[in-house]
């Protein structure tokens, strides 16, 4: 075979290739239709605590008792246990709430179920499901096979795998709506919502509760205010308090493609611990590393097949010329 002919018939196989499979960068996913959620309002919460109990009761979850004095659930982080937890931001002497010097605040850490959701995109079995509809990111333990790639595309460390069980199971919040709970389907709304005593966390469409997140950021910082409780379209009740200094930022409105549980506050969300985020989703940076990757493994395989083709085609010519 002639130089020429192999580079030709090598490269040619290549060529084919990326011409036909040049990866187009997928854009993130939009809100679900009818996109259901939470809004958290740090400046609300008094660390009660209630809505751990409540998540723990919902789901069948024992305490967390850290201590023999201890008599309350004193879960510090997320675990097969504890789906929902309250954490404390401190500053200094830690004298004035939701001061971001000598302060303190409040913040939730739950599953955020993101729009475009990075455990979804990682999981390999699809055990964990964004519902079409309410965009409630969910886990099925059936078709999981436990490699826990769902920990490692998430960007709020979520996804607790339980390796106390022999099985193997993750546990997440699943916002009160999984098998055998199931709230939001039977026209309830989530245990947190429900029995949280400020409003802190509040129940609604993702789009109620962003209108409702900026009405409360337009106010002036010392008016009066009816914060609604339970669900933020038909509240349970409401109560009147001043309006705090809040940060002009709704956390999950844009954040990695965007999330349906939303924040808000008047500390940094990095002083809370929230990691930055892009706009952009990672779930589709990575999806579409992933197609280029899996197109250009083929280009091996075609520049051996263009190879084997003109070595087919010369010892035909030799066999010919020979008879």
């Amino acid at each position: 075979m002639k130089r020429r002919d192999f580079l030709k018939a090598s490269v040619g196989g290549t060529v084919v290739a990326l011409s036909g499979g040049s990866a187009i960068a997928r854009p993130n996913l939009e809100p679900a239709p009818e996109a259901i959620g939470m809004l958290y309002d740090s400046t609300l919460c008094v660390g009660c605590k209630a809505c751990v109990s409540k998540c723990k009761e919902v789901n069948g979850m024992p305490p967390t008792i850290r201590g023999e004095d201890v008599q309350y659930d004193s879960a510090l982080d997320l675990s097969p246990q504890t789906l929902n937890v309250i954490k404390v931001y401190r500053d200094g002497k830690a004298e004035v709430k939701d001061s971001e010097t000598n302060g303190f605040a409040f913040e939730k850490r739950s599953c955020m179920h993101c729009v475009d959701p990075g455990c979804v995109s990682a999981c390999p079995v699809t055990a964990l499901i964004r519902h079409e509809q309410t965009g409630i990111v969910t886990y099925d333990a059936d078709a999981c096979i436990g490699c826990r790639t769902c920990m490692t595309g998430c960007p709020y460390n979520v996804p607790q795998f339980d390796y106390n069980n022999p099985f193997g199971e993750i546990h997440k919040c699943q916002m009160c709506n999984q098998a055998g709970v199931e709230r939001i389907d039977n026209g309830m709304i989530t245990g947190c919502a429900e029995v949280c005593p400020t409003g802190a966390t509040l129940f609604g469409s993702r789009e109620a509760l962003l209108e409702e997140a900026r009405r409360r950021m337009a106010l002036k910082p010392g008016e009066s205010y009816m914060y609604p409780r339970g669900d933020v379209r038909d509240p349970i009740s409401s109560h009147e308090r001043a309006v705090p200094s809040y940060l002009q930022h709704i956390w999950g409105e844009k954040e990695a493609g965007g999330t349906n549980v939303l924040h808000i506050s008047s500390i940094p969300f990095d002083k809370l611990g929230m990691p930055p985020l892009p706009d952009r989703s990672y779930a589709s940076i990575s999806e579409t590393m992933q197609h280029s990757l899996y197109q250009y493994l083929a280009l091996p395989a075609l520049a051996l097949g263009g190879l084997t083709y003109v070595i087919k085609r010369n010892v035909d010519d030799d066999e010919g010329g020979e008879k």
